[in-house]
């Protein structure tokens, strides 16, 4: 993470060796405003979108009024006033152990995100190099293993590293290959050809189905998650009170721009018959691109996505695993092996525990036929999880703003108890719609489904941490290394 000023070593306790914190290393606000869009921004939702067409544009908004504008604003405030991201805020506002359930929830919640994530690189890089590939689950696993455990070294040599690549990875990977598709969507219709879907007032709003329209509007709330995750670097800015919030507000606009225009291009150009089929982005790329006979650029789009979900990986390698580690050894809730840190002041040990669950669900890919049902329920259990982190977040914001009205804050949301109020009922809406069954469970037993997802939510998101919890010992506290409360950098001599 970023460093923080010391001047001298500072003793540990007996057995552990002297550190000495090195210079102070800053980010700028708009780095940090490109690694919170890498985080949460993408190409991959674009063709699912275009088959609504105009629609779009209200399926993205409303869940950015009720959920992104919520979440973003709140953290804005929290973040300007307290640093150390989720943890802090709960710890401060709730209490210590609800603090490390919310910052377990956000951890747990990417155990399942890098699998899902990496499994798009190789399909996407199948895509490139041999479209049979993607349906190969030996390729797709070695795939995964290879880019998380390159995240893991990338990320032990500590957070400025991180922060360029995420940024250069969005850059290329996401608004570059974003715009390319505006400017040819816009071009096929200033040639005067027609859009292949209807552009009329009447399309604003999509079709209403009753459930499954509110299904698909919910569950575009969980587009916007993540957007406080970086929270936790705020230490790493110049002037955290002000350049947090513009932070926030920059990456605000840019993950609305990136998740509806890019949709909307795709619309114009490939009807929606063509899109409900394909298996994703790059197939969406490739019809577009090949209106303008330019299908030699599919390839190295290709290439650009893999290098936008590579620095989408890397920001969320960085942020969650630092939080849970900053409470741990305050309170001693994980045992020292996780939270011992290499010489770059990094959770190396935390970063490869959590690898190796990651190899067995890659390896789940090479060794089981038919996967994929199971996963997707495993990857709703973690969004459930995750989903918890935003209901004490938002619980955390009003009490801290009731009991620390006169704490110093860089930047004061608007109406929170009522931002807190929307965002809160999003959040909620949002877990309880996740019990119900997909259409890609079939025609299975609801009730099946309905007691999987309960139990996995309750045992992944409050049954292990209560664990942890409930068997700490006094030893597992250990002293702070020097500035690692503010996010920083350890070098260990």
């Amino acid at each position: 993470m970023s460093a923080a000023d010391a001047s001298a070593d500072l003793p540990k306790a007996a057995g552990m060796s002297r550190a000495k914190a090195p210079a102070l290393v800053n980010i700028s606000w708009v780095a940090l405003a490109l690694m919170t869009t890498a985080s949460v921004a993408s190409l991959r939702p674009a063709p699912t979108m275009a088959i609504y067409g105009l629609a779009a544009i209200f399926l993205y908004l409303v869940p950015a009024v009720v959920f992104l504008l919520p979440t973003s604003l709140v953290s804005a405030e929290l973040a300007s006033g307290w640093e150390g991201g989720i943890y802090k805020w709960v710890s401060t506002g709730i209490s210590k152990p609800m603090g490390f359930l919310a910052v377990w929830c956000q951890f747990a919640m990417t155990i399942f995100y890098y699998p899902s994530l990496l499994g798009f690189v190789a399909a996407t890089l199948a895509y490139v190099i041999n479209p049979d590939l993607a349906s190969n689950g030996v390729w797709t696993a070695l795939v995964i293993m290879v880019c998380y455990w390159s995240g893991v070294f990338i990320s032990s040599r500590g957070t400025k590293g991180v922060a360029g690549l995420a940024s250069g990875g969005l850059i290329i990977g996401t608004l570059i290959p974003g715009a390319l598709l505006i400017l040819l969507g816009a071009a096929f219709l200033g040639q005067g050809n027609p859009s292949a879907a209807p552009m009329t007032a009447e399309n604003l709003l999509p079709q209403w189905a009753g459930l499954a329209s509110l299904v698909l509007i919910v569950n575009n709330f969980l587009s916007y998650s993540g957007m406080e995750m970086n929270a936790v670097h705020v230490s790493s800015l110049r002037n955290p009170g002000k350049e947090y919030p513009k932070s926030m507000f920059l990456a605000m606009g840019l993950v609305l721009l990136i998740f509806i225009l890019p949709a909307l291009a795709i619309s114009w150009v490939v009807p929606a018959e063509e899109l409900s089929l394909t298996a994703g982005v790059m197939q969406a790329f490739d019809a577009v691109l090949a209106v303008f006979d330019w299908q030699w650029l599919t390839p190295i789009i290709g290439i650009a996505l893999v290098a936008a979900s590579l620095g989408g990986m890397l920001t969320w390698l960085a942020g969650p695993s630092k939080g849970l580690l900053l409470i741990s050894r305050e309170e001693g809730y994980l045992p020292p092996f996780l939270q011992r840190l290499n010489k770059h002041g990094v959770q190396q040990n935390l970063l490869v525990t959590q690898g190796l669950v990651t190899t067995v669900i890659a390896l789940g890919y090479a060794l089981i036929p038919d996967v994929s049902s199971a996963y997707w329920i495993f990857s709703v259990i973690t969004t459930q999880v995750y989903l918890i982190m935003y209901l004490l977040m938002f619980v955390a914001a009003i009490r801290l703003r009731r009991s620390h009205p006169d704490h110093p804050r860089g930047y004061r949301a608007p109406m929170l108890i009522g931002l807190c109020g929307v965002g809160f009922a999003a959040s909620l809406a949002a877990l309880l719609v996740g019990f119900i069954p997909p259409s890609q469970f079939g025609g299975g037993n609801p009730w099946i489904y309905f007691v999987i997802v309960a139990g996995g939510a309750l045992g992944l998101g409050l049954l292990v941490p209560w664990l942890f919890y409930r068997f700490r010992k006094p030893s597992w506290k250990l002293p702070q290394e020097p500035g690692l409360a503010e996010q920083s950098e350890v070098k260990e001599s």
